[in-house]
């Protein structure tokens, strides 16, 4: 097993590669090791493709105390005048703050309500009427905010669902008012976002131009709304930091835990291994494998290569997937996320009849029995073919979250020069964006639009 620590004083998350390397030829992994150098070599020289989007790679350590502070402080003024924060966005301007919070957070703080901390909730991701209906109903007799994370302020999605929350927020509370709970992230100079700021006098944020917006979490796409939802954002910068230092270009390839996993999975993909699938044991860990699957998805999907990046939330899908993953076609690997200690204590009940026949496990936690279905789990997946990487964290804090999230974003840029593409662009993505403002008739637009209706009047 190959541990990791980035800290002797303090527990870390550590990764076993050793039920995955037992896939490969002896040596595999090893024998990757120019590569993965040469990889992080040519991030840290600037030498790699798409190396004008490297701002992610030294992030952690170049934020500062005073800068922090300004987002605490804004946090703080949303937090104390709102009981719901909206933060629009799509894409990396919503999934990593989302991870985040839903994974510190209690799962039925919407239900129940949270006196101390304003509800969060997230719009700007899809264009579902019925959703952005019901949700401008929720906010009717709520004192609401808005954080609008978008670096152009034309990306459909948020662009829509902002116009709507801006004009209910105005007549909620009036323009003023509303100005000092409408908060911009947006592009230093320039765009739609940018301007309308400058124009009502909303504070705002930059999101850097050389961070995209699937490693943008440690900037302040990500940091003040976790910040709004009454999480430690220093502890979760230290964590990333802390990280930093641990995937380090000095730092020995066998001591590398980024090399390492970015060496492993293209491994595996070399031996015909084409899906990965990100799994779980702890349900407050579902939205941080749809950040990793965002991440890895849009950075490595390209040219005709790529892993393709799926998710399970065991044991709950082991009762829909299980059965493929465990008999179906041997394309697959595991990368388990594994939480070695819950936050809360629950103690399984005995019960005098015992009908169901689960008075053996009376006295035990209930995370004994998840950990014992994990351990089941994977050597049954093991003996059925799926290579399985483990990480394990510590527990679910900000400071192992923030090493999680740099931990994936570092992997992400070695695994993504291995493989031979460029991991910060996302050319296919505006195929669908240029079809959609064709069949809407966008200005501009007119010479596709009158295409695609002529392609789609001939195939009636």
């Amino acid at each position: 097993m190959n541990h990791f620590n980035t800290n002797i004083f303090m527990k870390n998350i550590t990764l076993d590669i050793t039920k995955a390397a037992q896939f490969l030829q002896a040596g595999a992994v090893e024998a990757f090791e120019p590569q993965v150098k040469a990889a992080q070599e040519a991030l840290e020289n600037g030498t790699c493709p798409g190396n004008d989007f490297l701002g992610w790679l030294h992030l952690p350590s170049s934020l500062s105390a005073d800068f922090i502070k300004q987002l605490k402080d804004c946090a703080e003024v949303l937090r104390q005048n709102c009981e719901v924060v909206v933060v629009a966005g799509i894409g990396g301007s919503y999934l990593g703050a989302r991870a985040v919070i839903e994974a510190l957070g209690n799962s039925f703080a919407w239900l129940i309500g949270d006196k101390s901390n304003p509800t969060i909730l997230f719009a700007g991701n899809n264009i579902g009427e019925d959703y952005l209906a019901e949700l401008t109903e929720y906010l009717k007799d709520k004192r609401f905010g808005v954080i609008n994370i978008s670096k152009s302020g034309t990306t459909t999605e948020t662009a829509l669902t902002f116009r709507l929350l801006k004009k209910q927020c105005e007549a909620q509370r009036g323009k003023e008012e509303a100005k000092k709970v409408i908060v911009a992230i947006t592009d230093a100079k320039k765009g739609a976002a940018r301007t309308c700021a400058d124009k009502e006098g909303y504070t705002s944020f930059v999101i850097p131009d050389n961070v995209g917006g699937r490693f943008s979490v440690l900037t302040p796409v990500g940091l003040l709304p976790i910040a709004c939802a009454g999480f430690d954002i220093d502890k979760l910068v230290a964590g990333a930091q802390d990280m930093e230092k641990a995937c380090g270009k000095d730092v020995p390839f066998a001591e590398n835990p980024a090399a390492q996993y970015a060496a492993v999975r293209n491994g595996l993909y070399q031996a015909g291994k084409k899906i990965e699938i990100m799994v779980n044991y702890q349900p407050k860990l579902h939205f941080m494998s749809e950040w990793w699957k965002q991440l890895y998805g849009e950075s490595e999907g390209k040219d005709g290569k790529g892993i393709f990046p799926a998710s399970c939330d065991f044991t709950t899908d082991l009762h829909s997937m299980g059965q493929w993953i465990q008999e179906g076609e041997r394309t697959i690997f595991e990368t388990v996320i594994s939480v070695e200690q819950p936050n809360k204590k629950m103690l399984f009940p005995e019960d005098e009849e015992n009908l169901d026949g689960l008075n053996f496990l009376a006295g035990k936690r209930v995370d004994d029995v998840n950990k014992m279905a994990e351990l089941g789990t994977r050597l049954a997946h093991v003996d059925g073919g799926v290579p399985n990487i483990r990480i394990s964290v510590p527990e679910l804090n900000e400071y192992y979250l923030g090493q999680l999230i740099y931990f994936f974003e570092i992997g992400c840029g070695i695994s993504g020069n291995v493989l031979g593409v460029n991991p910060f662009n996302q050319p296919g993505v505006e195929a669908y964006k240029k079809n959609m403002f064709a069949l809407l008739d966008k200005p501009g637009y007119e010479a596709e639009s009158k295409a695609i209706k002529e392609r789609l009047a001939a195939e009636k």
